[in-house]
């Protein structure tokens, strides 16, 4: 078993059910379209990278996807504690290296999730910032419940209230670089991932 873990989370790719903030101007089916996109760039990334993976999905297990990682459903109220319990159960399991990241990054690459394993041989935690003041990946060499409980999840505050109780606790850190997710239209028309992609494109523009 490799040391390094890499975790995925995703959801569900379900009609009405994803990028639902991007929905409101695109519809169901443009969200729909442009969220599964997202996915096959993230699995992409993580099946280059040299570590263990695994995938937890928002509500069932699709058995046909993501080939080559173990599969579980996230568990927990709230973002914090479901991907708390996830890093637990790594932990648990013996790894002592392990990266979170979400499945929305148009940009993802696999130099960017070894880069976080990277930093954890040096830092406690690594972040991935995101544009928005929160962040797509986070990384840890052991549970660290100061970044999952009671923060302000989607507040655009949230990876520098995350840096305040880091200090306050002593906990060493570092960033990756910033990378932008879609969760708007302005995101997505402002994303590289859009503007080269003119079936996506048409897609949209035929659905909108």
């Amino acid at each position: 078993m490799s040391k390094a873990l890499v975790i995925v989370f995703v959801k569900n790719i379900k009609l009405g059910k994803v990028k639902t903030r991007l929905a409101k101007t695109i519809g169901n089916q443009g969200a729909f379209e442009v969220y599964k996109e997202l996915v096959e760039i993230t699995e992409i990334a993580t099946s280059e990278v040299m570590a263990d993976k695994r995938i937890y999905f928002s509500d069932v297990i699709i058995e046909e996807k993501w080939q080559g990682f173990e599969k579980f459903v996230q568990q927990g109220e709230d973002l914090g504690a479901r991907m708390k319990n996830a890093f637990k159960k790594g932990f648990e399991d013996g790894y002592e290296r392990i990266v979170l990241i979400g499945s929305d990054l148009p940009d993802i690459t696999a130099p960017h999730i070894e880069k976080g394993l990277e930093v954890l041989k040096n830092k406690d935690v690594v972040f991935g910032p995101a544009v928005d003041g929160g962040y797509y990946l986070v990384g840890q060499t052991k549970i660290h419940d100061c970044i999952f409980d009671n923060m302000p999840w989607s507040a655009s505050n949230l990876l520098e209230t995350t840096f305040q109780r880091l200090n306050e606790h002593n906990i060493t850190f570092d960033i990756l670089e910033t990378l932008n997710d879609i969760d708007t239209i302005e995101d997505l028309e402002a994303s590289k991932f859009y503007q080269d992609n003119s079936e996506l494109q048409e897609k949209i523009k035929l659905l909108r």
